[in-house]
C-alpha cells in the first residue's frame, strides 16, 4: 500500500507533465503557423488584377484621399473665425455630431467586422483562432485602455493647470490687497468644501469650493437660464464658475483631441497598407470614393476637437498634417512593399486583424464617451430642443451613410 501511495503523485505528475509538453508543441506549432508568409491561397479576386491600372488608380487613391483628409481638418481650424463656422455655433454642433455617427460606424461597421473576419479565416490554424473571439477581446482591451489613457491624461493636464495658477498667485500676492472677502454667517463646527483646519482657504481650495457649488447647481429651467441656485457671492477676486468650466472643457479637449488622433491614425495606416498592397482595380476602385468620404468626416471630427483645445499654431499644424498624411502614406508605404508583401498569408491576416479590431476599440470608446456623451449630456443640448432634434437627425445620418458604404467597401 504505502508503494502504491507514492507511485500514484508520480504517475499524476509524469501525466500532467506529458500534457505540459504536448500543449506546448501545440501552442509552438499554431504560432508557427500563424506567422507563415505563404499564401493560403487564391482570392476571388486574382481574376481582376490588372497591376497597370491598380498603379494609376493608387496615385488617384493618395490625390483624393489627402484633398479630403486637409479639407476636412481644416475647416474647423480655419472656419473658427467665420460666425456661421465658429466652434460654438449650432452649425458646427450638428456637423460635429454628423461626424460622431461616421466615426461610430467606422468601429462597428467596419473595423471590428474586418478584424473578426481576418482572425477567423480559414488560412489560420484552428487553434487558438477559432477557439476564442479574440476580436471582441482585442477591441475590448482596447476601449478600457482608452479610459485609462483617457483618464490618466487629464489628471495630469488638471494637475498642470493647478501647479500652474498656484504659482501665478504666489508670483503676484498683491492682487489680494484691499480686498475684503464677503464670508457667509455659518456654523463654526462645519467646514467649508476645500477650507483648511485653520479657517483660510488656499488656492486648491476656493476652486474645490466653486466647483462644488458648481455640481450643486439646478438643472431644470432655471440652468438655461442662467440663474444659479445658490445665495452666496464669491469675493475672492478668482475667476468665476463659468470660467472654471471653460476651462475644465479645455482640458477635456486637449486629450481627447490626442487620444482620437491616435485612434485615427492607427486604424488609417492600415486602410493604407490594405489599399497600397492590393493589385486589384476592383478593390481600389470602390475604395477611393469610401475612404475619402470617410477621411472627411474623421478630419473634421479631429479638427473641431483640436480647435476647442486651443493648441499653439504649430501644435495645431503638426498634428493637423500628421492626419492629413497617414493614410496616404500607408497607400505609399503599401505600393512600395507589393511586390514581396503578402496580403494571403496568415501572418498578414493576424497582423491586419489585431489592428483593425484595436483600432474599433478605440474609435468606439472615442465616438461614444468623448464625442456624442460629451456634447448630447451638455447644458447646451439640454436647452436647445431644435439643437437636440437636428442633432440626432445628424448623428443617425452620419452612422447610416457610413454604414451603407460597407456594402461596397
Amino acid at each position: 500500500m504505502v508503494f502504491l501511495e507514492e507511485l500514484f503523485p508520480m504517475l499524476y505528475f509524469g501525466r500532467m507533465k506529458g500534457k505540459t509538453r504536448i500543449f506546448s508543441e501545440s501552442m509552438l506549432q499554431a504560432i508557427s503557423q500563424s506567422m507563415a508568409t505563404t499564401s493560403c491561397g487564391e482570392t476571388d479576386l486574382e481574376t481582376c488584377r490588372d497591376d497597370s491600372a491598380a498603379q494609376i488608380l493608387k496615385f488617384v487613391a493618395i490625390a483624393a484621399i489627402l484633398v479630403a483628409g486637409v479639407t476636412g481638418v481644416a475647416i474647423p481650424l480655419v472656419g473658427k473665425k467665420r460666425r456661421f463656422l465658429r466652434t460654438d455655433g449650432n452649425i458646427f454642433f450638428a456637423a460635429k455630431a454628423f461626424a460622431a455617427g461616421v466615426i461610430l460606424a467606422t468601429g462597428f461597421v467596419h473595423m471590428l467586422p474586418d478584424g473578426s473576419s481576418a482572425l477567423s479565416d480559414s488560412c489560420l490554424p484552428k487553434y487558438p483562432w477559432s477557439k476564442f473571439p479574440f476580436s471582441g477581446m482585442f477591441a475590448m482591451v482596447a476601449a478600457l485602455a482608452t479610459l485609462v489613457v483617457d483618464f490618466v491624461g487629464t489628471q495630469y493636464y488638471e494637475r498642470k493647470q493647478e501647479r500652474a495658477k498656484a504659482s501665478e498667485a504666489q508670483v503676484r500676492p498683491s492682487d489680494m490687497d484691499g480686498i475684503v472677502p464677503l464670508i457667509e454667517a455659518k456654523d463654526p463646527n462645519v467646514k467649508v468644501f476645500g477650507e483648511e483646519e485653520g479657517g483660510g482657504m488656499h488656492i486648491v481650495g476656493i476652486h474645490a469650493h466653486a466647483a462644488h457649488h458648481r455640481h450643486s447647481h439646478p438643472h431644470g429651467e432655471e440652468s438655461c437660464d442662467g440663474r444659479h441656485g445658490h445665495g452666496h457671492s464669491h469675493g475672492f477676486g478668482f475667476e468665476d464658475d463659468d470660467d472654471d468650466d471653460e476651462e475644465d472643457g479645455g482640458i477635456r479637449h486637449v486629450v481627447v483631441s490626442q487620444v482620437l488622433e491616435l485612434g485615427i491614425i492607427s486604424h488609417s495606416v492600415i486602410i493604407g497598407l490594405s489599399l497600397g498592397v492590393s493589385q486589384s482595380p476592383c478593390t481600389i476602385r470602390p475604395l477611393i470614393a469610401a475612404l475619402s468620404f470617410h477621411q472627411f468626416f474623421e478630419g473634421f471630427a479631429l479638427g473641431g476637437c483640436i480647435s476647442q483645445a486651443q493648441f499653439k499654431t504649430l501644435s495645431t499644424t503638426l498634428m493637423a498634417c500628421f492626419f492629413a498624411v497617414t493614410t496616404p502614406a500607408g497607400i505609399a508605404i503599401g505600393t512600395a512593399i507589393s511586390s514581396f508583401y503578402n496580403a494571403d498569408s496568415p501572418r498578414a491576416l493576424v497582423i491586419e486583424g489585431v489592428f483593425d479590431c484595436i483600432s474599433a476599440g478605440i474609435l468606439i470608446y472615442m465616438a461614444l464617451v468623448d464625442l456624442i456623451a460629451a456634447d448630447f449630456l451638455s447644458k447646451r443640448m439640454r436647452c436647445n430642443v431644435k439643437l437636440q432634434v437636428l442633432s440626432y437627425f445628424m448623428l443617425f445620418l452620419g452612422a447610416g451613410l457610413m454604414s451603407s458604404l460597407a456594402i461596397w467597401a
